[in-house]
Order: C-alpha cells, then sequence, then structure tokens
C-alpha cells in the first residue's frame, strides 16, 4: 500500500476549497475500498487531537486500522473513550472532488488557523494540514527539541525497534 510522502503547499479560496497534492489522492483512493475510477475517493479528517494546530487526513482503511486499535480497549474504560471521542466525534468525513480538492470548513479552517494557504505534510499512513507558518514554527521545535537533548541518533535508532518489544520506548 502506498503512504503518504513528501510536502506541498496549496492555495485555499474563500469558500475553503483547497487540492489535495496528487500523490496523496492516490493514497486516498487506495484506501478507499468503495473507489473506482470515475467516482469521489473519501477519507476522514481529524480534528481532535490537542496541542497540535493542523488537521490530519487518513485514508478510510488507515482510519479503520486506527478504530481496531481503539476497540481492542476495553469497552467501557475511560481511555477508550476518551480516543473515541478525540479521533471519532471529532472528524469528519471528506470527498475528494472531480477536480481533485476538498471544502475545508469554516470549523476547521478556524480549528487549524487556515486561511488563503496550507501545507499539506505526509505522515505515512496519514497526512496533516497545517497553516503554513504552524507548520514553520513546529518543524522549527521539532529540530530544537532534537538539537538540545542530542535526539537524532536516538529517534533513528527506533526503527530497529522489535516486535516482541525487547525495549521500551
Amino acid at each position: 500500500m502506498r503512504r503518504f510522502r513528501g510536502e506541498a503547499g496549496n492555495k485555499v479560496d474563500t469558500k475553503g476549497r483547497v487540492s489535495i497534492p496528487a500523490p496523496f489522492r492516490r493514497v486516498i483512493e487506495e484506501g478507499d475500498p468503495d473507489w473506482s475510477v470515475g467516482l469521489n475517493p473519501n477519507f476522514v479528517i481529524v480534528y481532535g487531537r490537542r496541542n497540535t494546530k493542523c488537521l490530519e487526513g487518513y485514508s478510510l482503511k488507515s482510519m479503520d486500522d486506527v478504530d481496531n486499535l481503539v476497540s481492542r480497549l476495553p469497552r467501557y474504560s475511560k481511555d477508550r473513550e476518551t480516543l473515541e471521542r478525540l479521533l471519532n466525534a471529532q472528524s469528519v468525513y471528506a470527498q475528494v472532488d472531480e477536480n481533485g480538492r476538498i471544502v475545508l470548513s469554516p470549523k476547521l479552517r478556524e480549528i487549524s488557523n487556515i486561511t488563503d494557504k496550507a501545507t499539506f505534510v505526509g505522515m505515512g499512513d496519514k497526512f496533516q494540514i497545517w497553516e503554513p507558518d504552524n507548520y514553520i514554527q513546529d518543524m522549527a521545535l521539532m529540530n530544537k527539541r532534537l538539537s538540545d537533548n542530542n535526539l537524532e541518533e536516538e529517534i533513528y535508532s527506533l526503527l530497529d525497534y522489535k516486535e516482541n518489544n525487547d525495549r521500551k520506548i
């Protein structure tokens, strides 16, 4: 399965329409089990993540994977209910139109501070939509944290993490 990769900036019009980068559209199409040529693919936008000034887009398949992880938690636990609210209640279905655009509602634009431009950021099984200056600030904070704590080598060492949980992160 393809993954969301790269960064791209696009203009947002006064109605909130913004073009999804073409490579991202391919991943959204592949992740929509009901999509076929000639149809508009569907995906999910999550806006419930706290301390994040961005929106997160998931293909339907990726969102299914996340939902399955949540479903493993005890049915009436506070943790599960919290995750269900953040990921399910605070999300919306979206559809890519025939021109490769989506419409960001006034609510989504307000939450993310997006006005006339949006930066799309590939994150593997999801993508983020940022107001460009907020993304630049977030990247600067991440780079500072990595640099100040000498974490860059350590962060790459996480790629050697074993499925048998020999090492706790």
